[in-house]
């Protein structure tokens, strides 16, 4: 018989509403639990834990097949924690007695925060064997590695949220300047006599709806809900960014070195162009004249795993911790977007993003995205 309780309410005694994402968490622990009932001498296993998402203590237990429900005085002295007289080691297994109710309690700590620790717990009526303190110690394990990966999870949202924010923001500002310079070039062509002058006039004011085209894509590109995902060659893709690029390699005379590998990914072709767009063109501005460039990558069963290098400089520790960061730019006249915008795009398709110095000499960023991306 499965049981889930909250430890902790609104202040209105309202449970709140759980998220797919809390639900899924609570789900695995009582998975757990479930699993941990079902072994011999085992009365009930109880698992606590911290939901980050909520911000809250939760708590699941479950008892074997014949076990009746405890007392609530007895599931009252469990939640007061009374009886943790220590702190265990994490990973570690602590048997005690409870005397008072002639049961014994062992527990195995998945991690503490604030001196509360987080725990899976048996209550049998006599000493567990062996084998199940084994199998206890792996379920913590296991739940230590699920905890890292949903925290993980909540930091790399955390970081689309910003980033999203800061998007928004940028869009919406450029735009009015945009519109304005628009407004402006478009008179100053119907107000120009001379043919020359009305020509570059009518330049400016196209190139200016270039940007307000591009600035919608990157303002679409602040929410992930837009993308257009399909199968897509990866190759195809950087090659089209090299293609666009080539003026600038030419005049560089730099080699590049592209990965023969053909490979499909469910992506949105136009933002993980720009991806490549902007950091194959980082690496042609840093590259020395007749400097090489490479971009390859392996392709594992879920994921694929890529980089892009460079023969310049390399990148100083300064710009290293800060190079994702909005208007943060290493390049003379650079907006300081270009690489934040990267970073988005390749977050919302579930990968990864990061950038670090060759030891011979040189940048390198690397980018991790998954065959599929999950919905």
């Amino acid at each position: 018989m499965a049981v889930g309780f909250h430890l902790q309410t609104l202040s209105n005694g309202s449970k709140t509403s759980e998220s797919l994402l809390s639900k899924e968490l609570n789900s695995c622990y009582q998975i757990q639990s479930e699993l941990l009932s079902n072994h011999q001498k085992v009365l009930c296993a109880r698992i606590v834990y911290y939901d980050c998402l909520l911000q809250k203590y939760k708590e699941v237990y479950d008892y074997s097949g014949e076990q009746l429900p405890f007392s609530y005085e007895f599931l009252d002295y469990l939640r007061s924690e009374e009886w943790l007289i220590d702190y265990p080691i994490v990973g570690e297994i602590h048997e005690l007695e409870l005397k008072k109710f002639q049961l014994v309690s062992c527990i195995c700590p998945i991690s503490y925060r604030s001196k509360k620790p987080e725990y899976i717990q048996i209550i049998s009526r006599g000493r567990i064997e062996i084998d199940l303190k084994k199998y206890l110690k792996n379920i913590a394990v296991l739940l230590m590695k699920y905890e890292e990966i949903f925290l993980g999870y909540l930091r790399q949202k955390s970081e689309i949220d910003l980033l999203e924010q800061v998007l928004r923001k940028v869009g919406h500002q450029l735009r009015n300047s945009i519109g304005l310079i628009s407004l402006y070039s478009h008179n100053l062509y119907l107000g120009l006599e001379d043919k020359n002058s009305k020509e570059q006039a009518q330049t400016i004011h196209k190139r200016i709806q270039g940007l307000d085209t591009e600035l919608t894509e990157i303002i679409d590109c602040s929410q992930s809900e837009k993308l257009k995902v399909s199968q897509q060659d990866l190759r195809s893709i950087v090659i089209d960014s090299v293609n666009t690029l080539q003026p600038l390699i030419s005049q560089k005379k730099l080699k590049l070195e592209i990965s023969d590998i053909s490979t499909k990914l469910e992506i949105d072709r136009l933002q993980v162009k720009q991806v490549f767009d902007n950091l194959l063109s980082n690496a042609v501005h840093f590259s020395p004249n007749c400097g090489t460039i490479n971009c390859n990558w392996q392709v594992f069963k879920e994921e694929v795993f890529i980089q892009v290098s460079d023969e310049g400089k390399g990148i100083p520790p300064e710009d290293l911790r800060n190079i994702f960061n909005p208007f943060y730019s290493r390049r003379s006249g650079g907006t300081g977007l270009g690489l934040t915008i990267a970073k988005k795009i390749v977050l919302d398709h579930q990968g990864n993003l990061w950038a670090k110095n060759n030891l011979e000499g040189g940048a390198e960023f690397c980018l991790i995205l998954p065959k599929k991306r999950v919905v």
